[in-house]
């Protein structure tokens, strides 16, 4: 499996800066935040499947785009997977009629350009030779991560989506058998701690004591700073990362396991 990281910020500001978006080969995105913008429309329609971690519209904001732009060019319903909570905030807010038109409707409720699947926390989903599980979440909304493996090697990774410190996450990672890379977020330093609290995000202190949860040595990659905010939040965790090999995730980068 391929996973090459769309956009990885907090927020946007400049080329480097764009949001949450993973994508899995050519078919399967993990979120749908604004680094999907980069892709051209032939990649666009070959997208079969999004994975969302929560509804805030950093992880969300390209899918109604992805619908609008490509819609026609496809065979087959792209399928929006998550938890039921999530779908529910989505359908009432984004696919509206309002805010958006509702392309689970268009061009028919027969044969629309989207279509939703249900996922629960811990129960995997096989696409060809790869599987996604969702993974518990702490947040201020209804949230889970994803963990990626490829069923021929048995290599996984692990994305924590939008979270704080949260024992059932680790409690699930701890179970991932030859697990590559940790993706986990930390969106503030140390001197926005409280911020970080009251968000439901993780600051260098907050991880590290979390991390000391993982019994398993995965290369760790930190997502989700928010802008400006990068240098500082790897300056404190690397301070007090000991053996962990810990750097921050950046755009454009590539992992394959």
């Amino acid at each position: 499996m391929r996973v090459e990281i769309l956009g990885c910020s907090g927020g946007i500001g400049g080329n480097t800066l764009r949001t949450t978006s993973l994508l899995a080969d050519h078919d399967i995105l993990i979120d749908a935040g604004t680094g999907v913008n980069d892709l051209p429309l032939d990649a666009l329609a070959a997208i079969d499947h999004v994975f969302i971690t929560h509804a805030h519209l950093d992880h969300i904001a390209c899918l109604p785009f992805i619908l609008d732009s490509v819609g026609d060019l496809r065979n087959t319903p792209l399928t929006m997977h998550a938890t039921q909570a999530t779908q529910d905030i989505i359908r009432k807010h984004i696919f509206n009629w309002q805010i958006w038109p509702d392309f689970s409707e268009i061009p028919s409720p027969e044969n629309p350009f989207l279509r939703f699947n249900t996922i629960e926390v811990g129960k995997s989903l096989v696409i060809g030779e790869r599987s996604i599980t969702a993974l518990p979440a702490n947040h201020t909304v209804p949230a889970v991560g994803y963990q990626l493996q490829d069923l021929r090697s048995g290599a996984s990774m692990a994305f924590s989506g939008d979270t704080t410190s949260c024992d059932a996450l680790w409690e699930m990672v701890n179970t991932i058998d030859k697990l590559r890379y940790l993706i986990v977020e930390a969106a503030f330093p140390d001197s926005e701690r409280e911020l970080a609290v009251l968000s439901k995000h993780f600051c260098p202190s907050l991880l590290l004591a979390d991390l000391a949860k993982l019994r398993s040595d995965p290369e760790i990659l930190v997502t989700h700073a928010k802008p400006g905010l990068s240098h500082q939040i790897e300056k404190e965790l690397l301070q007090g990362a000991g053996t962990r090999r810990i750097s921050m995730l950046q755009a454009e980068s590539a992992f394959e396991f």
